[in-house]
């Protein structure tokens, strides 16, 4: 019996540790908006490990490319690129990266470093997570002032662009 009892554990643990890795699937959607420009990046890359259960083993460490802005209009995608903006030359990826896990009565909030043109600032992010027959489906929204990341460029098209920004992610994943 005891001969049994650590390689089971072992097999225990291992499964614990590595059965919520979890890959992006198709159908991600990361958008922004504010007063006066809203859009989406794409290219999100990276790992996500998370377990309802285990919430002290999960982790957060991905990213989009910064290229990849799409507001729906050409010029102002061109200035969101620029050094002014985004500098998508000089940084080419906003990434998040997880620091801690918590249970709340909605769901949950991950506490991270969002970092954004160079500059990193401790975000938190409620979330959501729903198992799916294909895997599992992340939703969740949070606000930024883009000043905290010196996202001061000149105007865009149509004045303003307003200086809290939305971010809501809805991130299908499979195991």
């Amino acid at each position: 019996m005891k001969k049994l009892l650590l390689p089971t554990l072992l097999l225990s643990s291992f499964l614990t540790v590595f059965a919520n890795n979890w890959t992006v699937d198709e159908g991600y959607a990361i958008k922004f908006s504010t007063a006066k420009a809203e859009g989406t990046f794409s290219d999100l890359q990276g790992t996500i490990v998370f377990d309802p259960e285990a919430l002290d083993k999960a982790s957060f460490d991905v990213s989009v490319a910064t290229a990849t802005i799409s507001t729906g209009n050409k010029k102002k995608d061109k200035h969101a690129r620029g050094s002014k903006w985004f500098d998508a030359e000089q940084h080419p990826r906003i990434s998040f990266v997880s620091e801690n896990f918590t249970e709340t009565d909605a769901g949950y909030s991950v506490t991270g470093d969002l970092t954004i043109k160079g500059i990193t600032k401790s975000v938190s992010i409620p979330f959501t997570f729903e198992k799916t027959d294909e895997g599992g489906l992340f939703t969740g929204t949070t606000n930024i002032l883009r000043e905290d990341y010196e996202l001061n460029g000149p105007l865009l098209l149509g004045g303003f662009v307003g200086d809290e920004v939305a971010v809501s992610i809805r991130v299908p994943v499979k195991e």
